[in-house]
């Protein structure tokens, strides 16, 4: 059944021309024009990508089509644990159109992937350990005759108990282990996937307890929440002459795909090529593999290209979720108002395997107690293996659940100390050159207290009037569900913390390749860079960078792939910073050498010497030489590498290190209605104070931080991935409810910028800090409207209608 291999060139080639009306669309509208000023760094120039996707025009990895493509489709168990103990597939093969059914008897290399550890398997071996882990692949003509066979693989099941409660996984030996190799030792760690602790100043002891005059106790619930991105998993897979494969992908870090694509494949990495294909949101959804493997390998069986696209219900499936959480809290404080210690134990729920979670439980565990001094801390953090969906990666890292816990604390000690919410942060907020919990010094602008002070300053809205109530600005929305009785509004802040950057000793760095060259006369700057670009605007930035250094109008940005260096990760709101840093450093190196040329070609003396307005130019003299004069036919070409600073490891049972580059600070306050009868909240406005450094681009900025806030208000009152027994509830968007624009309110924001002088332009990582700041403003809010304790987000109706009122203190 295997068709003949095409050349590589010629199968290029053809997979691009099936590309063409829209791929050469997306490329026209990101060679975008205009001058340094305010198309460059602080100028707000439009998105070469936005008219395009306003109108439905761009092509996305789902739009991608080839002339003699095959569909593929993956089988994936019922069961969140069971052993396998067989696997039939005659059947399946027997359906006409059917090109290849796999198992893991046909992977041809190693059978095991995984974003730092090796865990999980491309297809599953002897068990499975979550419901949706894969099992087989097809490969048909038609996507419906795919998912037909896919249907008639017979695989026979020795169904388990799953694993999935605090208390299961932390009792193996009756329970049992989730990776409990066949007829191998336990496992040393047991169900602990990853532990990490934080103790500073005396840690917590009986004789700091007795310096406390207030104490306050509380136990608080994160449920699981999606990324829920609108464009699905997918990718094209095209097979080469030479062996290898081309796949186009839509991904958030193309590099490390192939890292761990190549082993799996049983290929070099030199003949795993991957391109970026249009990426219709991440959020981290992305960082861990999806069908890369799995097409790749069928494109190789069969000798055809393979596109693979996933429902929306298998999209809940094919990728890790935000961890769930159980988190306790104890804080003590003078009377005056003075935190005197903290408490905490915070327990993530990894999932089936290790993703992100090592690094997630890094940041749950040093940004746990959030941006206040506190002499004496004590921290213990771990994640947990279970036969829960797996999670991973997604915006806020570990810092989103800890917010909920610490900021609910700051509420309750307010309360108890009869002080105002905002007061009690502004006291207790860290400052430039104070140090966090792990010891590390806070050497950059921490304008805490000023972002609280600017978001209590601004005007509230105004109060619903009773007696002209417009339905659509009452809790309910269009639904008529009230008419204002039982509706009262509340009004809570919160205030977060977030590192930018891989942290903890991670080789983090971004690599950029930036041509000069004349084109119909004029300069123009070619940038490449392996940057996804999954909807954060990077395109838009680095256009903006090139121009600044420069001083040219045209900036064309190639396609992100695998033939450059890699640009790490699109997370970690660190793209403007790493990628923007490495695209500023070619730039500056082409900028030099233009300059080197002229001196050596025109004997120039001068040392003021720059690029602007597509010429070389004197501070003291003007103008010297058009650009289009000095690089004739010669184009100059650099790459170069950029790196922050180096980061270092927490120790594991102090947690004390310099383990973070950069942190980000956001302040919220939420003004709710709430519906006390029906249960039903309406936020009427979630207003944001953020310290971005340097806005390289304020329209996309701000933005970032009203995303940010909307997703947020999300997980406070809607959004969560419904767990029963390992099983998912509710894989759809028909039960899986994400704000809409009825339920988004106004986002006022304000940016403060005060430059790290650590970082590119000063700039500051922005996209996840209102991620986590936002979600606890929300539910302060409800709680000052009800007087409801609220533990547990995100805050469904039935909370609020059926708990027993008690003072939150």
């Amino acid at each position: 059944m295997n068709a003949p291999r095409t050349a590589r060139g010629e199968r290029t080639r053809a997979a691009r021309g099936q590309r063409t009306v829209q791929g050469e669309k997306n490329l026209q509208a990101i060679r975008q024009s205009g001058t340094g000023g305010s198309d460059g760094v602080g100028g707000s120039p439009p998105r070469p990508d936005g008219a395009l996707k306003t109108r439905g025009e761009f092509a996305y990895a789902s739009d991608l089509w080839h002339e003699d493509m095959l569909w593929g489709t993956t089988l994936r168990s019922p069961h969140p644990r069971a052993d396998i103990l067989s696997v039939d597939t005659a059947e399946a093969l027997a359906v006409p159109g059917v090109y290849a059914v796999l198992t893991h008897e046909d992977i041809p290399g190693t059978k095991y992937y995984g974003l730092d550890v090796a865990d999980q398997p491309a297809l599953a071996v002897d068990r499975v350990r979550y419901q949706g882990e894969p099992v087989a692949l097809v490969a048909a003509d038609h996507p419906e005759t795919a998912r037909r066979a896919a249907g008639r693989i017979r695989v026979e099941y020795r169904v388990l108990a799953p694993i999935v409660t605090e208390e299961q996984c932390l009792d193996p030996q009756t329970h049992g282990y989730v990776h409990l190799p066949p007829g191998g030792a336990p496992p040393a760690n047991g169900n602990v996937c990853h532990e990490q602790r934080v103790v500073s100043g005396l840690g917590v002891t009986d004789e700091v307890r007795a310096g406390a005059d207030v104490v306050v106790r509380g136990s608080y619930e994160v449920g699981m929440q999606d990324q829920a991105f609108l464009g699905p998993e997918s990718g094209l897979a095209v097979p080469a002459e030479d062996g290898g494969v081309d796949l186009y992908i839509a991904t958030q870090w193309l590099h490390v795909d192939r890292r761990q694509m190549a082993p799996v494949l049983g290929l070099p990495e030199e003949k795993v090529r991957l391109t970026l294909a249009g990426v219709g949101g991440a959020f981290g959804g992305r960082e861990d593999l999806s069908m890369q493997i799995h097409a790749c390998l069928l494109a190789l069986r069969t000798g055809r290209p393979v596109k693979m696209v996933y429902s929306r219900d298998e999209s809940f499936f094919g990728h890790v979720h935000r961890h769930p959480a159980r988190m306790t809290y104890e804080h003590g404080a003078t009377r005056d108002g003075r935190l005197v210690y903290a408490d905490a134990r915070i327990v993530l729920d990894g999932g089936a395997y290790t993703s992100t979670s090592p690094a997630v439980v890094g940041n749950a565990a040093s940004l746990g107690h959030g941006p206040y001094v506190i002499p004496n801390v004590r921290m213990h953090a771990l994640a947990l293996y279970s036969n829960n969906p797996p999670c991973g990666a997604m915006r806020g890292f570990g810092a989103v659940q800890a917010a909920f816990g610490y900021e609910s604390q700051m509420d309750r000690l307010a309360a108890e100390l009869d002080m105002d919410p905002v007061e009690f942060r502004q006291l207790n907020a860290v400052r430039q050159g104070d140090r966090m919990p792990t010891g590390q010094e806070i050497d950059a602008p921490a304008p805490v207290a000023e972002l609280l002070r600017r978001v209590k300053a601004v005007p509230l809205p105004p109060p619903l009037d009773p007696d002209t109530p417009d339905p659509r600005l009452l809790p309910g929305a269009l639904s008529n569900s009230t008419r204002g009785e039982g509706v009262v509004r509340g009004v809570g802040y919160s205030v977060g913390i977030k590192n930018v950057g891989f942290s903890e000793g991670f080789d983090d760095y971004s690599t950029a390749r930036v041509r000069l060259e004349v084109i119909g006369g004029e300069p123009v700057a070619l940038v490449h860079t392996a940057m996804a670009e999954v909807g954060q605007g990077g395109v838009t930035v680095h256009a903006q960078i090139a121009r600044t250094e420069l001083g040219v109008e045209h900036v064309t940005i190639l396609p992100a792939d695998t033939a450059i260096g890699s640009a790490g990760s699109t997370s970690a709101s660190r793209q403007t910073y790493m990628t923007g840093g490495a695209v500023k450093l070619a730039a500056q190196a082409v900028r030099q050498e233009l300059i080197e040329r002229g001196r050596r070609r025109y004997g120039w003396t001068g040392h003021d010497l720059a690029l602007a307005g597509g010429a070389v130019v004197s501070a003291s003299a003007g103008p010297l030489l058009p650009l289009a004069e000095l690089l004739g036919e010669d184009a100059v070409d650099l790459t170069r590498v950029y790196r922050h600073r180096p980061t270092f490891p927490f120790d594991k049972e102090t947690g004390q290190g310099f383990g973070h580059v950069q942190y980000s600070f956001c302040a919220n306050r939420a003004v709710v209605d709430v519906d006390v009868e029906l249960g039903l909240v309406k936020v009427v406005e979630l207003t944001a104070v953020q310290d971005v450094g340097r806005a390289v681009n304020p329209v996309a900025v701000v933005g970032q931080i009203q995303g940010g806030c909307a997703q947020a208000l999300g997980l406070a009152v809607m959004e969560e991935i419904v767990v029963r027994d390992g099983k998912v509830r509710n894989a759809s968007f028909t039960d899986y409810l994400i704000p809409t624009i009825l339920d988004t309110p106004p986002i006022p924001v304000e940016l403060l910028e005060l430059p790290d002088p650590n970082a590119p332009y000063g700039l500051r990582g922005a996209g996840e800090a209102p991620t986590v700041s936002a979600t606890p403003s929300v539910v302060a809010a409800i709680r000052a409207a009800t007087g409801l304790a609220l533990r547990r987000i995100p805050v469904r109706p039935e909370h609020l209608t059926t708990e027993r009122p008690e003072p939150f203190s």
